[in-house]
């Protein structure tokens, strides 16, 4: 329970969570950017073709 009230309440912690967060973040607008870019590729080549 300390532990968790160190995560909310120092500045460490706080640090911690917005790292935390902004890899998230990272990770999720990384997947949705290739995945985006893998349709638009596919709709390309298919019309090469």
């Amino acid at each position: 329970m300390h532990a968790l009230k160190d995560l909310f309440t120092s500045d460490v912690g706080l640090m911690s969570m917005a790292v935390i967060a902004f890899m998230l973040g990272m990770g999720v607008f990384f997947i949705r950017y290739t995945m985006k870019h893998v349709r638009e590729d596919e709709a390309a080549n298919r019309l090469k073709r």
